[in-house]
């Protein structure tokens, strides 16, 4: 029986085996069902893992090589399962009727093996799709992420001084600020870009854009996608564990952040940057801010700070003409000239250029160009993207202003004409005027003032002026978008009417008049105002510097009931005081300064309200008895400069004395009587912000207080002829605040800030200077027995530098022969810009060492054979100082008397220019024979 087993064994084999085959024969039916739903299983998986794919490649991420096989696989698998699904539908239906046979067992043999066969391949693939944890993975990023920029005009100079920044181990922030629109980001990305083509040793270069809504977790963020930094490491974070993340990253890095457009303070570690410098100096990585806020470098503890200026004439016409056009700029031969005058409005601010530039492309015709300039120069929001590119783009820096007090402060400024200078002092006064800062007396008014016109240069809002260092101004373009902001964004253009050069003011203009809260008239060509203006809403009216303008209708003013601040200045052929002033019940600023007014009516006492009184330079003005004592809310009262105080106007004294709310006084005096009634008051003296003293003859000896004049802030003495002295006399104080912590430190004139002595022959020194800690001007001129402005004998006894002007930035000396020294030791002079001397030939020393104005002095300018007369402790201090030495003729350095022509001035000048060529020849002639 041993040949059973194997036959046994061959039967079970071919049993199985013909069973399997006739399973595929006999179940098609069921196989086909099932590939159909694995089928339809598998395209759902896919399209999961599609969509998967497809996040993973908008977040810049590489798609696993597996994946993309696996749905290689599935697209072909596709297409052959539908053919054996169609195939096998048709192979069932030929099936013999009634019966589950097929015709022809061999084709469905094999049919049936395919379909299984695939079954296995689905299933499969579906396992495999199930498993993927991640399709895609970070690929490495690139060190720099090149920036698109346009073509870029100018920030060549400030360029490469912000690379030569990235090479020294000593500065690891930069900061670069400036107004809105000035081009900060585009020289960001100059710089970010120039890592892309220059060899450089840092591991990455991150950007940032901050803007005004971003925080410490927006910047984490786009830091840590570019240092990769995996979810699971960051998902469900903290802030100060996100930021140990990225410092464990960053400090085994060389880095560079740059942080655009930055608005508030950023604390550096808060994000997770590392310390800059490291205290190791190994790191040397670098942090670039742009900002439009000066504030934000000190707070941010930048190291090189960059102003980013506007552009030049040159720079900014080639950008203009860039966006133009070259096919409009050829179009008519006067066009680009209209092109360089339009260019001249947008003074160099590159956004104003690129967004006028645009509007003006395809614009032939010099009557399109024409109108366009008109309207720039009127109503610029009119221009196509001026609002919308430019204004809403300015106006961030406004919306950011912190208070609605600073912002009206702001916007105040549109009421004062282009290109126009105003004094700090003069703004801040109109803004009392205005109410701005009500419930404060005058200093405090003052402090705040000027702690918001600072405000607003960091914010780069305001200038600080060409001119006198106490003005400030406002570019066009920022001006522009202040009137357009206080005419509520355009929808009310009246309600702000700035007003130049008008001529006769028509009808049809005063109608706009109705509804203005504001209106500025400036110019010397308005000759004639409206009879009876309608201006039921005025609250400011400035006629101001209208040359041609003799006199105001007598109806003018009938219809103002609400105006509060009125300047009437400059207008200089106005002699009488226009009548309905008067009437103005709620008028609290008036200011009649340099106009020919010969009286004030007395009906001023109807002015209850009025605070400030100004009425400079009025020489002949006549002021009724008992006026100004009716004043009884004056604060600030200036008569200063021109109609002084005389032996018969000391009555005004006294009224003004009786006034209890006084806080502020600029007076001018002429006689010893009248000053003696001032020095007797310790009232007025402790109101006393601006003194002059012209002519006063029977002057010898001046003796100031040391706490009643501790307000004045300008000191003039102008032709005192017989004056040999002036003192600081010490009081006790009985009922004056503090006043130890005056006298322990010595600063009895803290405040004062300018001084001008001039034609005072007899005066032999102004040592009591030295308690005038805080002066910023000196001006000593024609003072001929002078022979040292400070005493030999003080601070003999110590050989280090005393503090005598320390705050000093300009000294004029002039006209002084017999002035041998200024102080015979050596000052700093910390805060020196300007020096001039001009006719002081003895003088032939200069109180300087290496170390003084080391860091502040700009120039030196005088005669060029005293500057080649001066003695010098050492050679390297003289060579330290020549290069400031500027040999100029300086008009205010010299005192031009009443009876001095223009032909002795005009030779005097030609003189001064003959002597210092003929000291270049002989120090060329010189230079030849030595060599």
């Amino acid at each position: 029986m041993d040949f059973v087993s194997p036959v046994l064994d061959a039967l079970a084999c071919l049993y199985a085996c013909t069973a399997k085959h006739a399973a595929n024969i006999f179940h098609l039916r069921q196989d086909l069902e099932f590939l159909r739903d694995k089928m339809l299983e598998l395209k759902d998986l896919s399209e999961d893992v599609k969509a998967r794919v497809e996040l993973a490649e908008q977040q810049n991420m590489t798609v696993r090589v597996e994946v993309l096989n696996w749905l290689s696989k599935i697209n072909f698998e596709e297409v052959r399962v539908e053919q054996i699904l169609q195939q096998g539908d048709l192979e069932v239906e030929k099936k013999c009727l009634g019966s589950c046979c097929p015709k022809n067992f061999w084709s469905s043999f094999k049919l049936g093996k395919k379909v299984s066969g695939n079954t296995i391949t689905i299933v499969n693939l579906l396992g495999v799709g199930r498993n993927f944890d991640s399709v895609a993975y970070r690929a490495p990023r690139v060190r720099v992420d090149e920036m698109p920029i346009g073509h870029t005009v100018g920030f060549d100079w400030l360029y490469k001084n912000v690379c030569s920044c990235l090479t020294e181990d000593k500065v690891g922030i930069i900061g670069l600020y400036g107004t809105g629109g000035v081009g900060k980001t585009t020289l960001m990305k100059k710089i970010n870009n120039e890592f892309l083509k220059m060899k450089h040793q840092f591991g990455v270069v991150i950007w940032v854009s901050m803007s005004n809504q971003a925080s410490v977790r927006t910047a984490q963020e786009v830091i840590r996608n570019k240092l990769q930094i995996p979810d699971s490491m960051w998902q469900g974070r903290t802030e100060d564990e996100r930021a140990r993340e990225i410092f464990n990253i960053m400090k085994t890095k060389r880095f560079v952040l740059l942080l655009d457009d930055v608005w508030q303070r950023l604390d550096l570690s808060e994000i997770g940057v590392p310390p800059l410098p490291l205290l190791d100096d190994q790191n040397k990585s670098k942090v670039i801010i742009t900002t439009r806020f000066m504030r934000i470098c000190s707070d941010m503890e930048v190291q090189a700070t960059f102003k980013v200026n506007c552009l030049t004439r040159e720079e900014a016409l080639a950008l203009f003409l860039k966006k133009v056009g070259e096919d409009t700029l050829s179009s008519h031969p006067d066009i680009p000239n209209l092109a360089e005058a339009m260019t001249e409005r947008c003074q160099g601010l590159p956004l104003a250029l690129v967004t006028v530039g645009r509007a003006m492309a395809h614009r032939n015709t010099p009557q399109e160009w024409e109108q366009a300039i008109q309207e720039l120069e009127k109503n610029p929001s009119e221009i196509s993207g001026v609002e919308n590119q430019l204004f809403d783009v300015l106006k961030l820096s406004y919306d950011s202003i912190r208070d609605d007090i600073t912002k009206s402060c702001f916007l105040y400024l549109s009421v004062f004409p282009k290109e126009y200078e105003v004094r700090n002092d003069e703004l801040i006064e109109h803004w009392i005027g205005e109410g701005f800062f009500d419930g404060k007396d005058i200093y405090e008014a003052r402090r705040r003032g000027h702690k918001i016109i600072e405000y607003l240069k960091n914010a780069c809002l305001l200038e600080a002026g060409d001119g006198f260092k106490e003005c400030i101004k406002m570019h066009d373009v920022i001006r522009d978008m202040a009137l357009w902001i206080a005419q509520e964004c355009g929808n009310r253009m009246n309600k702000t009417l700035v007003c130049e050069s008008l001529g006769f003011v028509d009808t049809g203009r005063v109608t706009s008049w109705k509804e203005a809260e504001r209106i500025s008239l400036w110019g010397r060509n308005i000759e004639k105002l409206p009879e009876t203006p309608q201006c039921s809403n005025l609250q400011t009216l400035f006629v101001r510097e209208c040359t041609e303008l003799k006199t105001f209708p007598s109806g003018f003013f009938q219809f103002m009931p609400l105006i509060k601040v009125l300047n009437l200045s400059a207008t200089h052929r106005l002699t009488e005081f226009p009548a309905g002033i008067e009437r103005l019940i709620n008028l609290e600023y008036l200011n009649l300064s340099m106009t020919c007014i010969k009286q004030l009516p007395t009906e001023i006492m109807n002015l209850a309200k009025l605070r400030c009184l100004l009425l400079d330079s009025m020489h002949s003005l006549i002021i009724p008895p008992n006026l100004i004592s009716s004043l009884s809310w004056l604060q600030l009262f200036s008569m200063y400069d021109g109609n002084a105080l005389s032996t018969y106007r000391q009555a005004l004294l006294g009224e003004l004395e009786s006034i209890e709310l006084l806080d502020e006084l600029s007076l001018s005096f002429r006689s010893v009587e009248a000053l003696n009634r001032l020095l007797s008051s310790y009232k007025l003296q402790r109101c006393m912000r601006r003194l002059s003293l012209n002519d006063c003859r029977k002057l010898f000896c001046l003796e100031l207080s040391s706490l009643s004049l501790s307000y004045l802030e300008t000191l003039c003495l102008f032709n005192c002829l017989q004056l040999e002295d002036v003192r600081v006399n010490i009081e006790r104080a009985y009922d004056i605040p503090n006043p130890e912590l005056i006298l322990r430190n010595k600063q009895y004139f803290a405040r004062l800030r300018d001084v001008k002595i001039w034609s005072c022959p007899k005066l032999q020194n102004l040592t009591w200077l030295v308690h005038a800690t805080g002066l910023e001007s000196l001006s000593i001129q024609s003072c001929e027995s002078m022979k040292e402005v400070i005493n030999h004998d003080y601070g003999a006894s110590t050989s280090e530098h005393v503090r005598v002007f320390t705050r000093l930035t300009t000294i004029v000396l002039g006209g002084m022969p017999l002035l041998e020294s200024i102080y015979q030791g050596t000052l700093l002079f910390p805060a020196l810009e300007v020096m001039c001397v001009i006719n002081c030939p003895k003088l032939g020393r200069l109180p300087f060492d290496a170390n003084s104005a080391a860091k502040t002095l700009k120039k030196i300018e005088g005669d060029v054979n005293w500057w080649y007369g001066l003695q010098w402790e050492h050679e390297t201090i003289e060579q330290t100082f020549f290069k400031y030495f500027s040999p100029q003729y300086l008009a205010d350095a010299i005192h031009v008397s009443d009876d001095m022509g223009q032909r002795e001035l005009s030779a005097f000048t030609q003189t001064f220019d003959v002597i210092a060529k003929k000291k270049k020849m002989e120090k060329g002639s010189a230079s030849r024979s030595g060599t």
